[in-house]
């Protein structure tokens, strides 16, 4: 194999690809880049087993062939070569020279036979969401995803089609995040995207209208994002009926404003470190909220200006989550219901309802 190609486009498209290399695993090829030389292109693919990210980029083919070269090693070379354009040859042994400018060097690469195949897709189902919009409804909802393996269903957000609205919803077991919006899709269905394949996802994602393609299948799901091709394999196993959850009224409506609820939680957060933890507590009365928190560091106050409707309510939260949800609204001005101080606390936007998140409060030691 021998190829010429420019070093910003080899270099961002390894920066990319290199986040499906595996790190941890008995397979060395696994811990490479699979790189074909062709027709003037090449094809970069990494594969960890379970996420695979495959893109193409134009180069000068001499010779055309295959090599696997260590992803690490690969990256650093390419990111630190002098030059603009990177020539890369690999021998009959799979030694692999790679030259810029005046810099020159040999690595040792891996058989292509000896990278896994990635799956094929069968009997899959085609959606085409906007780039803008699969990337918002990600953003809004990848926090919520659970990080421990207790549930591993969880660890991933359900896309769930009915009725023409794609529903996307995370939930960890203490708090849920759901983003709803109008597709043009006439069938149900419904899977179960990992939350580390929706990181990278998001990663790739631009603020576009252009379509993104959508491959659904029984096992694996693929994405067609410009010029890079993501599968990765569905989380299987039953989620949470995440309707049966979702509070029908609420005895207590607030409208706020995002920004400043964010920095007055923010404030009272100053106090509260890995080690010393505490709830924030809130107090709903009179069209305001005073926030307290209470450490071994110290107390802090604060209170917030608000349209309130209903009773009174004294509730506690963990204030990562309570932030996540905040900083999540991407709106001005936000509707919060409550129903008494031991219930999920409901935020969505003020008008519509294109956003749901549900926060569980902690229970308040008496003061």
């Amino acid at each position: 194999m021998k190829f010429t190609a420019e070093k910003s486009d080899l270099n961002e498209a390894v920066s990319n690809i290199q986040r499906a290399v595996s790190s941890k695993t008995s397979i060395p090829a696994l811990e490479g880049i699979l790189i074909s030389a062709k027709d003037d292109q090449l094809e970069l693919c990494a594969y960890d087993l379970e996420l695979g990210i495959t893109t193409v980029i134009p180069a000068k083919v001499q010779e055309p062939g295959k090599s696997v070269l260590s992803a690490k090693i690969f990256s650093d070379i390419v990111r630190k070569t002098p030059d603009p354009k990177i020539a890369v040859t690999v021998d009959e042994k799979e030694m692999a020279t790679i030259e810029s400018g005046c810099s020159r060097f040999s690595i040792i690469g891996i058989p292509a036979g000896e990278f896994p195949e990635l799956p094929k897709l069968t009997d899959s189902t085609q959606i085409k969401l906007a780039g803008s919009l699969l990337r918002s409804m990600i953003r809004q909802t990848v926090f919520a995803v659970a990080e421990s393996d207790s549930k591993p269903i969880h660890q991933g957000s359900l896309f769930n089609i009915e009725e023409g609205k794609l529903d996307v919803v995370s939930v960890d077991g203490y708090r849920l995040a759901k983003r709803t919006e109008p597709i043009e899709f006439e069938e149900s269905l419904s899977f179960v995207v990992p939350g580390k394949t929706l990181t990278e996802i998001l990663k790739l994602l631009k603020d576009s209208e252009d379509p993104i393609e959508i491959s659904a299948g029984q096992r694996h799901i693929l994405f067609k994002i410009d010029n890079y091709t993501v599968i990765s394999s569905l989380l299987e196993g039953e989620f949470l009926n995440y309707k049966a959850t979702i509070p029908v009224s609420c005895k207590t409506n607030v409208v706020l404003r995002s920004r400043e609820a964010i920095e007055s939680v923010e404030r009272v957060s100053l106090l509260i470190t890995d080690r010393l933890k505490s709830p924030v507590r809130c107090i709903f009365s009179d069209n305001e909220i005073k926030l307290l928190c209470t450490t071994s560091m110290g107390r802090a106050s604060d209170q917030l200006f608000v349209e309130m409707e209903g009773e009174e309510v004294e509730i506690g939260f963990n204030n990562r989550y309570l932030l996540d949800a905040l900083r999540n609204t991407e709106c001005d001005e936000i509707k919060v219901g409550l129903s008494g101080p031991l219930s999920p606390m409901t935020i969505q936007p003020k008008e519509g309802d294109s956003f749901l998140f549900l926060v569980l409060p902690v229970r308040l030691k008496t003061e």
